[in-house]
């Protein structure tokens, strides 16, 4: 089968995913003395007029290497990324220790802050499950810009995605401090309008809970669980209370 080649530079090695008007590819640059790789986003068509003016302010964006017009279609270039999963690696009963856990919802939310001058359209596709990369070794928290329409993409969709990655990586374990429940129901809130607001919000709360994962583990085992007990009945209680005011008690 003969070589497919972009601009008669990036031949394709891998496709990625494909639907109407869109393709996404892995490909090497072989006009490049290292045979560089990098990841293809090419539109046709609709989409081809609707993503045109949205990578014309990529600045911002260091994975981002060119776009251009080749025939009938628009290609944009993004460094390739690869490794593993989110949903891989942060899952109900997996055992991340807390420090680990609060750094990388800290990485997580500032490759959210990262994007927050992109068009939604290209940064909330990078925010989905499948194109966040959790790298526990090194770590590192790593996007790929696999640029796939999706339809009412705006920044509060973004604000939407990030902390839906968040919430698995902060998913509640049975030791936790009041404030990391406190912090997860402002997220459920979503009271935020944008990514700028969100990574200030975590910056208000998270002292407070390094703070209160502190005051846990300086205890034993036995005071940890009753603490935690006690937490939850007093959440509990003030939310049947909230529910007797608004009516809402069922």
């Amino acid at each position: 089968m003969a070589a497919i080649l972009v601009k008669e530079r990036y031949k394709i090695v891998c496709v990625l995913y494909t639907d109407e008007n869109y393709a996404c590819a892995e490909a090497v640059d072989i006009l490049d003395r290292e045979k560089s790789e990098w990841l293809l986003n090419i539109y046709e068509g609709p989409a081809l007029r609707r993503y045109l003016p949205r990578f014309e302010n990529m600045s911002g964006c260091a994975a981002f290497r060119d776009m251009f017009l080749d025939g009938e279609s628009l290609t944009a270039v993004f460094a390739p990324c690869r490794g593993t999963e989110i949903d891989q690696v942060f899952y109900k009963g997996d055992s991340h220790p807390w420090r680990e856990r609060m750094d990388f919802a800290e990485l997580v939310l500032h490759e959210a802050l990262n994007m927050a001058d992109l068009d939604p359209l290209v940064s909330c596709p990078a925010m989905v499950s499948e194109n966040v990369f959790v790298d526990l070794a090194e770590k590192r928290v790593r996007l790929r810009f696999l640029v796939a329409p999706m339809e009412d993409m705006n920044a509060r969709e973004l604000v939407f995605l990030t902390c839906d990655q968040v919430k698995k990586i902060l998913r509640p374990q049975l030791f936790v401090p009041g404030e990391l429940l406190d912090f997860l129901d402002e997220l459920d809130r979503g009271r935020c309008p944008g990514v700028v607001q969100l990574y200030a919000l975590w910056r208000e709360c998270s002292p407070g809970i390094v703070r209160g994962y502190e005051a846990l583990y300086k205890k034993n085992a036995f005071w940890r669980f009753w603490k935690a007990l006690w937490i939850r009945i007093k959440r509990a209680l003030k939310r049947r209370k909230r529910g007797w005011a608004t009516g809402e008690t069922g």
